[in-house]
């Protein structure tokens, strides 16, 4: 973006807007320009629906017309009609209309209320978004980190509760819990994108404008157009003059589900690069800068990105949820907080890419985590033993091996020297088999199933992704077919031909944005 600094949200000035890739990728989904370009293409929609043979409401040339001048609608137009109506939809229409024939001009936006409009396009566009852009990027970073799992599957680390020591398992094991709960909300999302609705119910939702014209049944209507689109009415084929709000909350709080487990994720990694821990590394370039007086400083900024933009966008599903309430058949009190909704969007799928941007260059430290995992051997051992004990008969395994390690603390002797001076306990370990004994002298030796288990949980995730995406995205999940996916997709508008116009490049889309340089603002 070429002046992007007028601009308060540091959305657009720092991160969105800053980076290429992401702006480009995101900008056909999130921006004005791109909801104005999804709400023509609901008005497109509509005409062609009054003119299919089973409506018969106006020709298939006066149809046309009105597909063609939303095709030539600018969002410029838009907002300059909108300066003096202060109605943005009814701006709209007036916009196609002008450039239809007075024989044509009566069918625009005929039966349909705004809503029917934007929250139809709002689906729409949080569809496409979600299934075009935010899924192929999570389903990227979960990839990262089942290669992670399956490399370190069986590098021992040690264990940590309420930021303590705990009992061993393996670094691999660690990623494979994310990969799980990432592998569940990128269904969640799916799911949740795939049951948008949309409505055609007009001003509070009973069809009292259809009904004029078909009384027997106005719902087959708003079905027909909504399956046009790729939706559905609500489940209960019924709503007020808004769609029920619960299929975009449904959708928002999968978004703030995921960014959460992103930022626990984010947040675990972090803590493992104190200067005390030292287990892993960010990669920094040679030019990059920690600190502006420590030269020696490389801090884990991206992983702490993650969980700042999560404390930033998270607390916005509060709003989500109160924009639920909307007075009888609708009020205007949730018109202004609806309108950052789509920044929830952009702030997930920025952290999301650059959390997998982050993960990509990880360094890790293999020989730092034996050694801290060696650190606190003597206490570590206290849970095998007091199982093995147990299995073997000792009836207060468990209180006799507490004894000994508060015996231990205070005398200063290990926990298994101090152990074969019991002669209970020692009668107990002579009978114990080479596998169990070696336990207890290598803490590497008690990580459980966590290989197994990581290789597991890497398998089943691979082969639920390729279920859950398989409609959309043909053979193995690879770099290479989420690539062509991300070729192929595109905003629905397009395949309306309704590309904007007005934004020939991503350069000139940029600069547009700045009111001081005369362009259009959108």
């Amino acid at each position: 973006m070429k002046d992007r600094f007028w601009a308060v949200s540091p959305l657009d000035y720092r991160y969105y807007g800053a980076d290429k890739e992401v702006f480009e990728r995101l900008n056909p989904y999130v921006s004005e320009r791109a909801f104005i370009k999804y709400q023509l293409t609901i008005e497109a929609a509509l005409a062609k629906q009054l003119a299919h043979k089973d409506w018969h409401v106006c020709t298939k040339e006066q149809a046309n017309e009105i597909v063609q001048a939303c095709k030539q609608v600018t969002t410029s137009e838009v907002m300059e009609e909108e300066r003096s109506l202060h109605h943005v939809v009814r701006a709209l229409v007036n916009c196609i209309q002008k450039k239809v024939s007075p024989s044509a001009r009566p069918y625009v936006h005929l039966f349909a209320t705004s809503n029917d409009i934007t929250d139809t396009a709002t689906a729409l566009r949080l569809k496409d978004l979600t299934i075009n852009v935010l899924m192929p990027d999570l389903v990227e970073l979960e990839q990262i980190l089942i290669s992670l799992a399956r490399e370190y599957a069986d590098t021992p680390q040690i264990g940590r509760t309420h930021g303590k020591h705990a009992e061993p398992i393996t670094f691999g094991f660690a990623l494979a819990t994310y990969v799980d709960r990432i592998l569940g909300r990128i269904k969640r999302l799916v799911e949740s994108a795939d049951n948008l609705r949309g409505k055609f119910s007009g001003s509070v939702g009973a069809y009292n404008a259809l009904s004029l014209r078909y009384p027997q049944d106005p719902a087959l209507f708003e079905k027909q157009l909504l399956e046009s689109l790729g939706l559905k009415p609500s489940e209960g084929g019924i709503s007020t003059q808004i769609v029920e709000p619960e299929y975009v909350t449904d959708l928002a709080y999968a978004v703030v589900s995921s960014f959460s487990v992103l930022a626990n994720l984010a947040d675990d990694i972090r803590n493992l690069h104190r200067t005390e821990i030292g287990e892993v590394q960010e990669f920094y370039e040679d030019e990059e800068v920690g600190s502006s007086t420590m030269p020696h400083k490389a801090n884990p900024k991206n992983f702490e990105h993650v969980k700042s933009m999560w404390k930033a966008t998270m607390p916005r599903i509060v709003t989500v949820f109160m924009d639920q309430i909307s007075e009888h058949q609708r009020d205007l009190t949730n018109s202004a907080s609806e309108r950052f909704l789509i920044e929830l969007f952009v702030a997930f799928d920025y952290s999301v890419t650059r959390l997998t941007s982050a993960l990509r260059k990880l360094s890790v430290n293999v020989e730092r985590m034996r050694a801290n995992l060696e650190m606190s051997k003597d206490w570590t051992v206290a849970e095998p033993l007091y199982i093995l004990l147990a299995l073997n008969g000792l009836p207060d395994a468990y209180s006799r091996t507490r004894e000994l390690v508060r015996q231990s603390e205070k005398l200063g002797i290990s926990l298994i020297d101090l152990v074969q001076r019991d002669q209970r306990i020692r009668a107990i370990l002579d009978r114990l088999d080479s596998a169990q004994l070696a336990v207890l002298k290598d803490p590497s030796k008690y990580v459980g199933a966590s290989g197994q288990r990581t290789r597991a949980v890497a398998d089943n995730a691979e082969l639920n992704m390729s279920m859950v995406l398989s409609q959309r995205i043909k053979g193995s999940i690879s770099d290479l077919s989420l690539e062509h996916f991300r070729e192929q997709v595109k905003p629905f508008y397009h395949y309306m031909g309704l590309e904007p116009n007005e934004s020939a490049t991503t350069s000139e889309a940029r600069e547009s944005d700045n009111p001081q340089s005369g362009a259009e603002v959108s």
